[in-house]
């Protein structure tokens, strides 16, 4: 790919690359979190959102400038605690669950399920996908150019209808958030964060954000991490608001019967029928469309970029993606359900080893030694893994006694014990080195 060799100006760069990473991190899973949040805190519904905003929107950001934060500046400065060739392999699992065989999929089938299947009853899942594919993979083949198509022409029209949804829920609320059930708002907010996984795409979808720098002549790595915190800025001010709002319509529900025992998903769709009327089911439509469409497209050009470059150049870009989309598509066709289903388990055992390493990937100038984040983060895959399969019956029983499970964070102490273990190996290591070197 040729770079401009004269850089533009930073600033609108640094808004179009905001706006194209809000696109990607903001998926229609996310728009049926918070409001079920601000729901279920009512009247602590401020609360609530400051415990999801820290381990959702937080955690994501600090996953994002990690990436450009260590002392490699790539994706492999984040993974390579593992080792060099279990960090490439971490990497790509993660990508491919993350793209054709969960996430990208999901996208599809979450935008059938919550706006076209209502709007065109007689259009089957299969010919859905098919478009929605076809219009991803058409704006995805443009490489050089995804981050300002989906940063200045797809974000905005997504802002536009969330803005006016929002607004209206202030301007004529629903009702007023009042106390609700015995929950502390805090520790609710936190489990609902951790349950969106978003920290887990951070690290990946910065691969697109440092191509486009590069591809505006900005290839020093300074630079490239500049822009990249000033887009990481922007994206999480615009989630955090849009899902501080989201919340506020969620709490606004409260003292309104006519919401009691709604689901996530259905719950949404009630508050944008009251506020929009006949045209909620549209405006709704329209928002998971726009939503699921730029996840999609960023998706697949994050999984182009890095398997291209993987190959070295043997598997291009655009084989990559069309592969992507063409599995994808296949996938889809499982239904929203089965996709859940499959996610979950696994998802959760990849995910909390990924955030100690980008707890050490931002401590790298502190903390050199790759055994501490490393015996760290395997440890926690161990710990992670057997949560998991506790969870399909096998009798691990003793991983519900780990301190912070309730907030399911079950795996911080493990990661502290790894890191002790990996400082005490290091030790050992280098005294071994200087009595050789004596």
């Amino acid at each position: 790919m040729k770079y401009n060799s004269k850089p533009k100006a930073k600033g609108p760069i640094i808004i179009t690359m905001g706006l194209a990473l809000f696109a990607t991190q903001f998926g229609a899973g996310n728009l049926i979190f918070p409001p079920f949040l601000g729901r279920e805190t009512g009247s602590n519904w401020l609360i609530g959102f400051a415990g999801f905003f820290i381990m959702d929107v937080g955690l994501a950001a600090l996953a994002i400038y990690s990436v450009v934060a260590n002392r490699v500046g790539t994706v492999d400065g984040v993974t390579n605690k593992l080792g060099a060739i279990p960090g490439k392999v971490f990497v790509s699992i993660i990508l491919l669950l993350l793209g054709p065989i969960i996430c990208i999929p999901r996208t599809s089938a979450t935008t059938y399920e919550m706006g076209i299947k209502g709007l065109l009853p007689g259009v089957p899942l299969w010919a859905f996908s098919l478009l929605f594919f076809i219009v991803t993979a058409v704006l995805a083949l443009n490489p050089s150019g995804v981050v300002d198509i989906i940063g200045k022409f797809l974000t905005p029209l997504l802002l536009l209808v969330m803005i006016v949804l929002i607004v209206l829920g202030i301007v004529n609320p629903i009702g007023a958030p009042i106390a609700t059930k015995d929950l502390v708002p805090f520790q609710t907010g936190i489990t609902n964060g951790y349950q969106t996984l978003d920290g887990i795409g951070g690290v990946t979808v910065t691969i697109i954000l440092i191509i486009a720098a590069k591809k505006h002549g900005y290839t020093e790595r300074n630079e490239v991490k500049k822009l990249v915190a000033g887009a990481d800025v922007i994206s999480a001010t615009l989630l955090g608001l849009v899902y501080g709002g989201l919340s506020y319509l969620g709490a606004s529900t409260a003292s309104d019967s006519h919401f009691d025992g709604l689901a996530q998903a259905p719950l949404l769709i009630a508050i944008t029928n009251r506020l929009l009327g006949g045209w909620g089911v549209i405006a709704l439509a329209i928002i998971i469309l726009l939503a699921c469409l730029t996840t999609s497209i960023g998706l697949s050009s994050v999984i182009g970029d890095y398997f291209a470059g993987l190959s070295n150049g043997k598997v291009s870009y655009r084989t990559v993606v069309l592969v992507t989309i063409g599995f994808s598509f296949f996938m889809s066709n499982l239904g929203l359900d089965k996709i859940i289903a499959l996610a979950a388990p696994i998802l959760s055992a990849f995910y909390p080893p990924l955030i100690v390493l980008v707890i050490f990937a931002l401590l790298d100038k502190w903390i050199t030694s790759k055994y501490v984040g490393g015996i760290a983060a395997y440890t926690v895959f161990f710990t992670s893994l057997l949560s998991v399969l506790h969870g399909f019956g096998l009798p691990f029983d003793f991983i519900k006694l780990l301190p912070f499970t309730k907030l399911e964070l079950g795996w911080v102490v493990p990661a502290i014990v790894g890191a002790l273990i990996g400082c005490i190996y290091d030790t050992i290591k280098r005294n071994k080195l200087r009595l050789l070197e004596a």
